[in-house]
C-alpha cells in the first residue's frame, strides 16, 4: 500500500469537471438533477426501506427542532432519548481532540446552509442505534502528525457506526480525519451515503469488520478526491450498490469489493485512480463506468458473478457517467438550501 503523504497530491483544477459541464447540461438525466431548493428530505436507497422491524429512515422527524451552537448543547441533544431535529448554524469546536459524540436513535443532525461544521471531532453510532440522519455538515480536522502515515494510534473518525441501522449520510464534506471519514463497521445496514465530499484523507470509507454477510447499503453521487485507501473497501456486504460516484486522484485503490460482498458499480467516473474497481472473492458487476488516466495492477478481477438488480429493492435514476464530475462539483457537499 502506498504510504499516506499529503504532499504528493497536487491541487489540480477541475478541468475535467468544467469540460463535462456543457455535456451535463445537454444530457437528459443530468439536466434534471436536483438543485438548490429541490433536495428531498427523504432518504433514498437502502436507507429508505423498512427492515429489522423498523424503517424507513426519518431521523428526528416528529420531534422538536432545536439549535445547537456549542459542544455542550450538541452533546445534550444527540444523546437524548427523545427524537430531535438538531440544527447546527456555525462551527462547533470539539474537545478533547478526536472526541466522537455518541448519537442516540431518532436524530437528524443538519447544518444550516453551508455554515454548519464540526471541527476536531465526529460522531459515533453504537450497536442498536437506528434512524439517524447526518446531513449538510462539514466534519473536519483531527489529523495527528505523529501518527502519520498509518493513522493507527489515534482512531478519530468523522462518522463511525457499529451495528447501527437505517442511517442516511447526505451532502456532507468530510476531510482530514486521523482515521476514517466513514467507518461502517460490524453489521451496520440499511445505510445510504449520498452527495458527500470525501477529500484529503488516508483511510476514507471502510466497511465490514464482520464475518456476517447481511448488510445492505447504497453509495451514490459521492466525490472522493485526494484520498489513499478505502474508497470504499467493502467487506462481506450482502447487497452493495454504488453508482454515479466520482473518484479523483486516488493513490492506493478505488472501489474494493471484498470478502463475500455482492456489488454493483454503475455509471461512476474514475480519474487518475490506481485500481479503480476490483474484487477478489466477491461478486462484482460493473457497467457504464468511465476511467480516465487510471492505472491497473496486472491480474485484477474487475467483473465476477451475476451481482443483483438494485431495482428489485428500490427505484433510482442513473446520471450519465460523463456528467458526474460536473454534477458533483456543483451539488455535492453542504448546500445553501438545506437546513434553512
Amino acid at each position: 500500500m502506498t504510504p499516506w503523504n499529503p504532499s504528493r497530491f497536487s491541487r489540480r483544477s477541475l478541468g475535467a469537471a468544467a469540460a463535462a459541464g456543457a455535456l451535463a447540461a445537454a444530457l437528459p438525466g443530468a439536466a434534471e438533477a436536483a438543485g438548490p431548493g429541490r433536495w428531498s428530505d427523504c432518504a433514498d436507497g437502502f436507507a429508505s426501506l423498512p427492515g429489522l422491524g423498523r424503517g424507513p429512515t426519518t431521523g428526528g422527524a416528529g420531534g422538536a427542532t432545536v439549535t445547537a451552537t456549542t459542544q455542550a448543547e450538541l452533546t445534550a441533544y444527540v444523546t437524548a432519548e427523545a427524537p430531535y431535529v438538531i440544527r447546527v448554524p456555525n462551527t462547533i469546536e470539539i474537545a478533547p481532540r478526536g472526541t466522537e459524540l455518541r448519537v442516540a436513535s431518532n436524530k437528524t443532525i443538519v447544518g444550516v446552509g453551508t455554515r454548519g461544521a464540526i471541527a476536531g471531532g465526529g460522531f459515533f453510532l453504537a450497536a442498536g442505534v437506528h434512524n439517524v440522519i447526518i446531513r449538510n455538515l462539514t466534519i473536519r480536522d483531527t489529523l495527528m502528525p505523529e501518527d502519520d502515515p498509518d493513522d493507527k494510534e489515534f482512531d478519530f473518525d468523522a462518522i463511525q457506526m457499529d451495528t447501527a441501522d437505517h442511517v442516511w449520510i447526505d451532502h456532507n464534506t468530510l476531510t482530514r480525519m486521523n482515521d476514517g471519514l466513514i467507518d461502517s463497521r460490524k453489521d451496520t445496514t440499511f445505510l445510504t451515503v449520498s452527495w458527500n465530499r470525501l477529500h484529503e484523507n488516508n483511510k476514507t470509507f471502510g466497511i465490514g469488520w464482520t464475518p456476517n454477510v447481511t448488510a445492505q447499503m447504497t453509495i451514490h453521487h459521492n466525490w472522493f478526491k485526494e484520498t489513499v485507501q478505502r474508497n470504499p473497501s467493502a467487506d462481506n456486504i450482502a447487497n452493495l450498490h454504488m453508482y454515479n460516484n466520482y473518484l479523483q486522484d486516488v493513490a492506493a485503490y478505488g472501489n474494493y469489493v471484498r470478502g463475500f460482498s455482492n456489488g454493483v458499480i454503475e455509471n461512476s467516473y474514475f480519474e487518475r485512480v490506481h485500481n479503480p474497481y476490483y474484487t477478489v472473492d466477491g461478486e462484482l458487476v460493473e457497467r457504464g463506468n468511465v476511467t480516465v488516466d487510471c492505472t491497473w495492477d496486472e491480474g485484477l478481477i474487475t467483473s465476477q458473478g451475476e451481482g443483483f438488480d438494485p431495482r428489485d429493492f428500490y427505484d433510482y435514476r442513473l446520471d450519465p457517467a460523463r456528467a458526474v464530475p460536473s454534477l458533483l462539483s456543483r451539488f455535492s457537499g453542504p448546500q445553501r438550501s438545506i437546513g434553512t
